[in-house]
């Protein structure tokens, strides 16, 4: 009887084929012998396996390896062993209380630039990669940049040094390099997120509804004014609000069934509601916008809850008042809440979605709180954010793969 214990690491190389797995395995089931770690991964239909086993006290190593090249000769792949001590396997058990995270990377087209960049980020940070997956489908290379979607997922572990300044060099990257970089703690409600929340307007659609309605109704620049006003920090939102619905008093609610039907949906956004609908999440629109266009989105996408400023209309008319509270950000953030607590859904698997600095109560309250197409300044006080590709990217950042939602 042996009484060293022996762990060997088995890596196998080669062009992959169904039953190959079968075929190795099988050899060490007839030995007997203990799996203590398995990892696999084929690119390109070339196959990667992994096997970390410790052999039974009362056997030997050696008929075992013998075993395996014979099988690795007869399946036309490479077989490699490496012992591996005692103490260096502990060594390795010791490492699973640290923390997990996932870094998502997202653009139209990745390139060894942004992943060398990425993993100079992580490793400055001393965290581990243990492993790197494609989640994006696979691409045709004729295929249209526009119509492109790529994601690479790292999952990495450790503590990092400073994780403002990994997030503060992942931000850099992203606005220099054209690519979306998000870090999540790999953790149990990453993977249980219930309940997303959208913004409307220039995040579900692709316009300001008031600046479209300023138009129609000649007071656009006076409107922009007030906007610009607001953003200055001279008026807050309620304020800069009343005062412009207050310039649309006598517009005819024709000129709004218009704007309604020809809303111009996101890119990514049917994509996004179809597979969030087949999958059972509940939705919901906190917009400072108006009720009259959320309430056309809500029937079109098919939104659980909507939840947004409401126009006074009198004989077919705008009245140049609203009706009810007003949505702004810190009503959007309790909005959100209630919600949460209807549904009995954790605050943590929530999702909310916003390009602007209203929105950000209710990203920041959020398990995962995404600026989408934002300015830098949202950006920056957002957790994360996309700009490189549609809003179904978000579905990346969930964890779903392509073939998940196609």
């Amino acid at each position: 009887m042996n009484n060293k214990r022996e762990i060997i690491l088995l890596n196998i190389y080669g062009t992959d084929k169904p039953g190959l797995t079968a075929s190795l395995t099988q050899v060490l089931a007839s030995y007997n012998v203990n799996i203590l770690d398995i990892g696999q991964a084929v690119i390109h239909d070339n196959l990667d396996l992994g096997i970390l086993f410790e052999v039974p006290r009362e056997s030997e190593s050696s008929p075992i390896l013998k075993d395996l090249l014979f099988k690795g000769y007869e399946l036309g792949i490479k077989v490699k062993f490496t012992p591996i001590g005692e103490d260096d396997y502990h060594h390795w058990v010791s490492q699973q209380g640290k923390k997990r995270y996932i870094i998502t990377v997202i653009g139209r087209k990745l390139s060894a630039v942004h992943i060398s960049e990425i993993s100079g980020v992580i490793y400055h940070q001393q965290l581990n990669i243990d492993k790197i997956s494609r989640i994006s489908g696979r691409v045709r290379l004729d295929d249209d940049l526009n119509n492109i979607r790529a994601c690479v997922e790292f999952s990495v572990r450790g503590n990092p040094i400073d994780v403002a300044s990994m997030k503060s060099g992942f931000l850099e990257i992203s606005r220099n390099m054209g690519v979306d970089i998000a870090f999540q703690e790999d953790n149990i409600y990453r993977r249980t997120r219930r309940l997303v929340c959208f913004d409307m307007d220039s995040t579900l659609i692709q316009t300001e509804v008031i600046d479209e309605l300023a138009h129609r109704a000649g007071v656009g620049e006076q409107v922009s004014q007030i906007t610009e006003a607001a953003m200055r920090g001279e008026i807050n939102f309620a304020e800069s609000f009343k005062q412009r619905v207050a310039l649309l008093k006598g517009l005819d609610e024709k000129v709004m069934v218009e704007i309604a039907e020809n809303l111009p949906l996101t890119e990514g956004t049917e994509r996004l509601f179809r597979t969030l609908k087949k999958y059972g999440f509940k939705t919901a629109i906190l917009s400072g916008g108006f009720t009259y266009f959320g309430k056309y989105l809500q029937n079109k996408l098919g939104i659980d809850y909507i939840f947004a400023n409401q126009l006074e209309i009198i004989n077919g008319k705008l009245t140049g008042n609203h009706l009810g509270e007003i949505v702004d950000g810190k009503k959007k953030a309790e909005l959100l809440r209630n919600i949460a607590f209807k549904e009995d859904i954790h605050l943590e698997q929530t999702v909310a979605v916003g390009d602007g600095s209203n929105d950000l109560p209710m990203i920041n309250i959020a398990g995962l709180g995404i600026a989408y197409h934002a300015k830098p300044i949202v950006k920056k006080n957002a957790q994360h954010s996309i700009s490189t590709i549609g809003l179904d990217a978000i579905l990346f950042l969930m964890g779903f793969r392509d073939r998940d939602i196609d």
